[in-house]
């Protein structure tokens, strides 16, 4: 798997994984230590931790050498960069990144694979991922060596610095009103439909619920237009909206036509504007996965070797092909399942070096109603041979649509190798929020499988974590189970090739993913038994 760099090349990814990032801040602070920064007056130094294999740099000290001026809010623990043209927020335990111009013409807001940090005040960003907006704001090139925990600013012109911000990241502002509630939107999706309340203000208290085909949004201390459902017209499964003062407080109910499989709110990170989605119960598995999967049996490991045929997928240094090393890992994985797992039935989405299109693989798992889905890839940068290297593992999960459609952009350009790509081009925007939610019932066994995964990785191979992520990619959109997607390592690094070409690598990535199942059967046993 390539990495997916928008036009600019920048790398996008986006929806967190927090589970990593809950460790206690004395602890975190136990580890601070001070990372090199080569200035033209002078060498000065800058805070930083690692964790997970990034490097998280002080924000407010990486904006005092740069010579930027910084506010930091205590109440909101967002932490402001100010340069002569930007202004540049980040929020502490947060992924979103907002810069704006000084004058405040325009607006956008960016997402990071993870979240910041919080400490001692400061916000900690990632710097492979941040230190983009700071060479914006700087105006020149700067140079970050993480393997020697070094920053060095150079006097050469940062390029990209035009397009960063256009006018096509110009952030529409909402239209002047006295009322919290304006606005309604409801529009039928291709997956479900898609309820849109427009807010003139962030509303942090709100919940959503079904009942006997009524869909109750709860919207306490809010001001409602009294217009609001002057121009409603049903579409998809709303049929009818009513609204109601209860205990002093709004509550709007949604009639719905039969149809429904489940719902799900949350707030829009760019206008705070509140969406439901209400699932169409053709995304839902046979055995219903609204009713969640506390009713099954583990029996069945769906194993997909990404890639195969006339899609060779990356090309190594030495010209390896990601298709042949994916599918001798997938291989070795399913023989030890067999010989030590003996009540669990081993699926492969391909077994011999042919081309699965993408719906089809998560077609076939479902079709075998796996338990668990994994889809093993190798990564790759453009440029060959790089000194980038290491594992990830990625989920998916419920987040912006529009990045969400360009994260994975190597991945899922695996269509243009199929007969008909045009059935992929209804999971966009909404579309694509609406599917990706339909994995929350799911998300908490993908989460719990990756960090046992990330894990006993890390500990039985020689490649080192690069941590957990999330992405948008259409083989995990298609899987109704609980799946992740783990790039064993970069074939674009010599190191990592070599190990990943090798039987014994093979041997040793195999055995970290099935001894990571093994643990994971435990869990999601007992977890089943607890609740059922």
């Amino acid at each position: 798997m390539k990495r997916a760099f928008g036009k600019n090349g920048f790398l996008f990814f986006v929806w967190i994984f927090p589970l990593f990032f809950s460790a206690p801040q004395n602890a975190i602070a136990q580890r601070l230590l001070k990372l090199n920064v080569v200035t033209p007056s002078g060498e000065k130094r800058v805070s930083y931790l690692t964790k997970h294999g990034l490097v998280y740099a002080s924000a407010r000290e990486l904006a005092k050498v740069l010579g930027f001026g910084y506010y930091y809010n205590t109440n909101a623990d967002k932490l402001e960069v100010k340069s002569d043209t930007y202004r540049l927020l980040f929020t502490a335990r947060n992924q979103y990144v907002i810069l704006r111009r000084k004058n405040g013409s325009e607006r956008k807001v960016f997402q990071l694979p993870v979240s910041t940090l919080l400490l001692k005040k400061d916000v900690f960003v990632p710097l492979d991922y941040s230190l983009r907006f700071f060479k914006l704001l700087y105006g020149k090139e700067i140079l970050f060596a993480a393997g020697e925990r070094e920053i060095r600013l150079t006097s050469r012109p940062y390029s990209e610095n035009k397009s960063d911000i256009s006018e096509k990241g110009k952030k529409a502002l909402p239209p002047k009103t006295t009322y919290d509630i304006y606005g309604m939107e409801i529009s039928e999706k291709s997956n479900g439909t898609l309820i849109r309340l427009k807010t003139g203000r962030e509303i942090r208290r709100f919940s959503s619920s079904i009942n006997e085909n009524t869909l109750f949004v709860f919207l306490p201390d809010v001001s409602i237009a009294p217009d609001l459902l002057k121009n409603f017209k049903p579409s998809g499964f709303v049929r009818k909206v009513k609204l109601k003062k209860v205990g002093g407080n709004v509550q709007l109910e949604f009639l719905l036509k039969k149809g429904y499989e489940a719902q799900e709110s949350f707030q829009d990170p760019d206008n705070h504007d509140i969406l439901i989605a209400i699932h169409s119960k053709v995304f839902a598995r046979r055995d219903n996965v609204g009713k969640l999967v506390k009713k099954w049996k583990f029996s069945t490991v769906v194993i997909d070797p990404g890639h195969g045929g006339k899609d060779a997928g990356a090309i190594g240094v030495t010209g390896v092909k990601e298709k042949d090393i994916n599918l001798k890992i997938a291989l070795e994985l399913g023989r030890l399942i067999r010989k030590n797992l003996k009540n669990v039935k081993v699926v492969f989405t391909r077994k011999t070096d042919k081309f699965v299109e993408l719906y089809k693989r998560g077609k076939i798992a479902n079709e075998h109603h796996g338990n668990l889905f994994i889809s093993i890839h190798c990564n790759s940068l453009i440029k060959k041979p790089s000194s980038t290297n290491g594992f990830e593992i990625y989920l998916l999960r419920p987040g912006r649509a529009k990045e969400a459609i360009r994260i994975a952009e190597y991945e899922n350009s695996v269509i243009k190798y199929e007969d008909d790509p045009k059935r992929y081009k209804k999971l966009t925007d909404e579309n694509f929020i609406l599917v990706s939610m339909a994995h929350s019932a799911f998300m908490r066994y993908s989460e719990k499988f990756s960090e046992i995964l990330n894990k006993e990785y890390a500990a039985h191979t020689k490649i080192k974590s690069r941590g957990v992520k999330q992405a948008g990619l259409y083989v995990l959109v298609g899987a109704s189970m609980p799946g992740v997607l783990v790039e064993t390592g970069f074939i674009s690094n010599y190191k990592d090739e070599a190990y990943l070409k090798s039987k014994n690598g093979q041997r040793a990535i195999a055995k970290a993913i099935y001894l990571a199942i093994k643990k994971y059967i435990k869990y999601y046993s007992k977890t089943v038994r607890e609740e059922s």
